[in-house]
């Protein structure tokens, strides 16, 4: 499941909470790295056993039922990845290490097992010696409210950033390696302008019999708070083919999507972000995650 990437190679590094998460939020932009040769790592934090599935001939995976999703979750998160060429693919602690915590007020998220309910140093620990190892110099994650409020993803946004500060402190791990500092830290973002424009073509063209309501997008923020924009159309069909991957999670119809609610929404090969941690590439908005950096 996993290619390490050589030594010395300053790559890309994404945090996310469960498979899938990657392809909706970066399948075109892990595609068009992985491409140009950037090493591309993913770290994804749970299994994602809570999620609701699609297919009915799948609906016994489910976890009120058999809770085999998780272990079929592997699967298709592997597949996505080989559909964006990505060879560097991890779950934090290894497979199943803390579970899906459900949606916010669930009882999942009482599970101490649940990701949730993680130490964050100790997740934090171990996403630190993935730093230290591979020595990305870009670092994506979600914001504090985790792009919509899931548990998951605001843990995997404290992980991430306590991650950061871990890996280039001199006085923690030193078994682990040399301390890195990654140079650039990056939120996942979409543009409000931008989404209702795209969520009024889903609902004039998709086979959805609605669409998602803009609160319900994960990382919509006003226009100016976005500082990077990736223009990834060429690696459009690489992201579909990643989404189609996770098939209990996301139908894909053309250019559009929709979740187990069956509304529709767009599927974005343009990719936005804000930069939190770094400095700002020359010009604006950036074109190029790896902007003002050598690599």
């Amino acid at each position: 499941m996993t290619s390490v990437p050589p030594a010395g190679a300053h790559g890309l590094l994404l945090v996310h909470a469960h498979p899938d998460d990657e392809s909706i939020n970066n399948g075109s932009t892990m595609a068009r790295y992985a491409a140009e040769g950037v090493p591309v790592t993913l770290v994804t934090c749970t299994l994602g056993e809570g999620g609701e599935v699609i297919p009915p001939e799948l609906a016994h995976l489910a976890q009120d039922r058999d809770d085999t999703l998780g272990a079929h979750r592997i699967g298709e998160l592997a597949a996505a990845m080989r559909a964006l060429g990505v060879t560097d693919h991890r779950f934090l602690g290894g497979p199943g290490r803390w579970r899906d915590s459900g949606m916010m007020g669930v009882a999942d998220n009482d599970d101490p097992s649940c990701f949730w309910r993680a130490d964050v140093d100790e997740a934090a620990g171990l996403l630190a010696a993935v730093i230290r190892e591979v020595r990305p110099l870009v670092l994506v994650t979600y914001d504090e409210d985790g792009g919509y409020g899931h548990p998951d993803h605001i843990q995997a946004h404290r992980v991430a950033l306590r991650g950061y500060e871990l890996a280039a402190d001199p006085a923690f791990g030193p078994e682990l390696g040399a301390p890195w500092r990654i140079a650039k830290v990056y939120y996942n973002r979409v543009p409000r302008s931008v989404i209702e424009a795209a969520l009024a073509e889903t609902a004039a063209a998709a086979p959805f019999p609605g669409t998602a309501p803009v609160d319900q997008i994960p990382g919509v923020v006003d226009d100016r708070l976005v500082t990077t924009v990736l223009d990834n159309a060429a690696h459009a069909g690489a992201k579909a083919a990643a989404m189609r991957a996770h098939a209990t999670q996301i139908t894909v119809a053309g250019r559009h999507f929709a979740l187990s609610n069956d509304l529709g929404q767009p599927l974005l090969a343009t990719e936005y972000y804000e930069l939190v941690r770094g400095p700002l590439g020359p010009g604006g908005p950036e074109t190029d995650l790896f902007a003002g950096v050598a690599r």
